[in-house]
């Protein structure tokens, strides 16, 4: 298979129910390609990342990975026992030990150098995204899933954080899946970006996404804002494809 990841009918229930929060997915993300999906809260975009990983059970639907697939995921949300001392350096070679060598220079890869021997309690939010990205680094990933990872950061530490994945894409050629809802700057740094509620409302280049009324339903005036972004730098662009599903943003018929 081509994909590193591919979903096809994919449907999810709510736990110990059988209400769908997700229904009738079809997904799939190539080698290098940074892939995005935004929605509102309560969309399914969570349970979407943890079905294609395999950390959800699915209701139907078949997903595939590629043989030997490495991953490499940044959580949402990492709980930390502040009751146990935890170095970075520590932090690093969990669950696989690691070299002091390896440990160092993917800090210094990530832009957090020489803080292997600081607490992560002490860490700021954006050090503390910066040591996670690089602890998913490590297993030199085919694939770098990332769960709102800008969670808790400033404006300039969002922009920052967008361009680190940027460069590593480039200099790793990992592929890359976010779910995001900094929607500006996801549209600057998308391949692809998926919009969901609950089914895949419209997908395609951000340029095709940014301007359907699908998304714009959704977002409202956040959804203007990306819109006069690519107005503005797409006006010659004849190029722009994707695809719209479903009449409406609400949720599938079936859902």
């Amino acid at each position: 298979m081509n994909s590193l990841i591919e979903a096809q009918g994919l449907t999810v229930h709510r736990p110990g129910t059988d209400e769908p929060v997700l229904s009738h997915i079809d997904f799939r993300i190539l080698p290098s390609e940074i892939v995005t999906v935004v929605g509102p809260n309560g969309s399914g975009k969570s349970s979407l990342v943890r079905a294609l990983l395999g950390h959800l059970a699915t209701a139907c639907g078949d997903v595939r990975r590629m043989p030997g697939l490495r991953i490499g995921y940044v959580p949402q949300k990492v709980h930390l026992d502040t009751a146990i001392p935890m170095t970075v350096r520590r932090f690093l070679s969990l669950p696989q030990r690691v070299t002091d060598a390896e440990a160092e220079a993917m800090l210094a890869r990530t832009g957090v150098e020489g803080l292997g021997n600081r607490q992560l309690t002490q860490l700021s939010g954006g050090q503390f995204q910066r040591v996670l990205l690089a602890r998913a680094l490590l297993n030199d990933p085919h694939l770098l899933v990332l769960d709102e990872p800008t969670q808790g950061l400033d404006q300039p530490g969002i922009l920052s954080f967008y361009r680190l994945i940027d460069e590593v894409r480039r200099e790793t050629g990992a592929a890359v899946l976010m779910v995001s809802h900094d929607l500006l700057v996801v549209m600057r740094a998308s391949d692809r970006v998926v919009c969901l509620n609950g089914h895949v409302c419209c997908e395609g280049t951000p340029q095709h996404v940014s301007s359907a009324p699908e998304y714009r339903a959704l977002f409202g005036a956040e959804a203007e804002g990306t819109l006069a972004l690519y107005r503005h730098r797409h006006d010659h662009d004849h190029d722009a494809v994707g695809h719209v599903h479903g009449p409406d943003c609400g949720h599938h018929p079936n859902a």
